[in-house]
């Protein structure tokens, strides 16, 4: 499979109190074509940073993009200016954002919405694009799509808006779908049809599909390869087989911990307490030089707050950032 998007040492820091504090760092991502890639990790580690960056949609006010290169079939995305973003954005990548109510312009019908994005990147007419956007909703599963299409957001539900979202994202058949949280504060029927629906889409549009979840249990069956990210850095990547089911990394280790078991155990003797990973993830302006993730792993040595761990790989196509 060829390259599809590249990052390549992306450096990102956020400004605060005047001064600007080192975020994402070094960071280094690849998603071939048609490949389906989980990034996760907890809240507030930068996932979804990376996808605004991405997209071009960082607050140019209070986050700076230091370094680094976001390469989308050899084009670097950061050398572009707002105007030829904008005919890259939904085009050639889209996204799908984790709130849907606060994606869709509530006072504009959604069949509007969709026919509109269609015509914003090509030479359809008004009439044309309006058909689409019918086929398009009837395509994510919201039925009766021609009078669904003259409808409000407020007049669906969570899951039904999140269907439209999906809609909106795909009109323009886009080369990379973003999915950032797309299945948060939806019911788990609701997130097993999202994904369903996803995962079909990502075969008959022969796109690449870069899902951000905090849910390592939700993209177990869904990805084919995953990286796992703590406070700016991936610190575990490799095919999601590898990595959950012989995880090296100890931040990677401690999350599969948090999961709770598949069925209680017969004994109550042998049911186990959840585990948890002391700690919090480390403000901004608290952020190690060395290992990140430092003062929360059990292995750590003393070189460990200094020294920063190179991102190593390993035989099986899988790497880790530790020193262990």
């Amino acid at each position: 499979m060829s390259l599809l998007l590249d990052v390549r040492g992306l450096n990102i820091a956020i400004e605060k109190n005047g001064r600007h504090f080192p975020l994402i760092r070094d960071f280094n991502l690849s998603l071939a074509t048609g490949e389906r890639l989980a990034l996760v990790g907890e809240s507030g580690c930068g996932k979804s940073m990376i996808a605004l960056a991405i997209m071009g949609l960082l607050d140019r006010n209070s986050v700076k993009v230091q370094s680094g290169q976001i390469l989308l079939r050899g084009q670097d995305l950061l050398r572009l200016g707002e105007r030829d973003m904008r005919t890259v954005r939904g085009r050639q990548v889209s996204i799908i954002f984790q709130e849907p109510m606060t994606a869709l312009n509530p006072i504009m019908p959604v069949g509007r919405q969709v026919a509109e994005m269609i015509r914003a990147h090509s030479d359809t007419s008004r009439a044309d694009a309006e058909k689409e956007a019918i086929h398009l909703i009837k395509r994510v599963g919201i039925r009766d799509p021609e009078h669904s299409a003259a409808r409000y957001p407020h007049e669906f539900s969570g899951g039904m808006r999140q269907r439209i979202v999906i809609a909106l994202a795909i009109a323009c058949k886009p080369q990379l779908l973003i999915a950032d949280e797309p299945t948060t504060a939806l019911d788990v029927t609701v997130q097993a049809q999202i994904l369903k629906l996803l995962e079909e889409l990502h075969g008959e549009m022969e796109m690449s599909l870069l899902l951000i979840s905090h849910n390592l249990a939700l993209v177990s069956s869904f990805s084919e390869r995953i990286a796992v990210m703590y406070a700016g850095d991936i610190v575990e990547q490799g095919p999601t087989r590898r990595v959950l089911g012989y995880s090296r990394h100890p931040y990677t280790t401690g999350l599969l911990r948090c999961l709770p078991p598949l069925a209680p155990a017969s004994d109550p003797a042998q049911r186990r307490v959840l585990a948890e990973i002391p700690g919090q993830v480390p403000t901004v302006d608290k952020l190690l030089t060395g290992c990140r993730f430092y003062d929360r792993c059990s292995q750590h040595e003393d070189r460990c707050r200094s020294e920063r761990p190179e991102l190593a790989a390993d035989e099986d196509g899988s790497s880790r950032r530790c020193i262990h």
